[in-house]
């Protein structure tokens, strides 16, 4: 009887169904493929093992600071090409396609609150070539520190690049001692900095502040270290142990303080600013 048979036909191009490109990520730590909305809803921390997925800057304001609180600042700061990189190599054209994506510069920074903690707090952007610290990123790192002196409030540095911004050569490697020497002061205040090592936080960064925190935070399983360990390897002519320059090695090492799951990231440096420091304003 025709109608309890069904014929096969052959799949049309117009039968088949279209699914947007931005519905699902795969997790890159169990190849686990996640419904985007609701690993957002989980900090973008995978579901399955863990695994914490990059975000950007202001996914970051958003996690630490209440909600409403942020106030950004020194938005009108933006890269240029000190050392006519122009003339070379397409360093300009690096630059106008990230401020394409809405970004001015590898780094978010302003004021607000978290647990009702007046801060002041700067963010690295990885989406930003590389999150590559230029002298933009310098001078608004040092103007937070600056913010926090005036105010006499805590610092907060998120971390997430890849070193030392090297189309602007000399430039660049002077941010290492200016933002080193505002934290030296703060120390001298009195005033709490606590350094976030987020995947990846490398090269001259690591080198000078995201090392010189009061206490330094690691999200779990983030690189970590100066130079990369295929090069330290080719240098010492040695084998590096295993998990090398990831947070939890070197939590075990005593260079990170504590590794925290982003989704309990704003409780534990509320609970550190609270008891760590609890005279630190008097």
């Amino acid at each position: 009887m025709a109608w309890f048979r069904k014929d096969k036909k052959p799949l049309k191009a117009e039968d088949r169904r279209d699914v947007p490109t931005d519905v699902f990520d795969k997790c890159k730590g169990c190849g686990e493929i996640l419904y985007r909305e609701r690993l957002a809803q989980n900090l973008n921390v995978c579901p399955n093992c863990s695994h914490h997925l990059r975000i950007g800057a202001h996914a970051y304001v958003s996690i630490l600071l209440d909600a409403g609180s942020f106030k950004e600042l020194d938005v009108e700061l933006k890269a240029a090409d000190p050392l006519g990189f122009s003339d070379l190599k397409d360093y300009p054209v690096r630059i106008a396609v990230a401020e394409a994506k809405g970004k001015n510069e590898a780094l978010v920074s302003g004021t607000g609150t978290l647990d009702e903690i007046e801060v002041s707090l700067a963010v690295m952007d990885f989406d930003f070539i590389g999150g590559s610290m230029g002298s933009v990123v310098g001078e608004k790192i040092a103007r937070a520190g600056m913010m926090a002196l005036k105010k006499k409030i805590p610092l907060l540095i998120v971390s997430a690049s890849g070193g030392a911004r090297m189309q602007e050569g000399i430039y660049s490697l002077m941010q290492m001692a200016k933002v080193s020497t505002v934290l030296a002061r703060m120390h001298d205040e009195g005033l709490p900095f606590i350094s976030i090592l987020t995947h990846p936080t490398t090269g001259g960064v690591t080198a000078s502040y995201a090392m010189l925190g009061d206490v330094n935070i690691a999200e779990p399983g983030a690189l970590i270290g100066f130079a990369g360990p295929r090069v330290i390897e080719e240098t010492i002519k040695q084998e590096l142990p295993a998990g090398f320059q990831r947070a939890e090695f070197l939590q075990e090492h005593g260079m990170v303080d504590r590794v925290v799951d982003r989704r309990e990231l704003k409780a534990t440096i509320g609970t550190v600013l609270r008891h760590q420091f609890a005279g630190w304003s008097d």
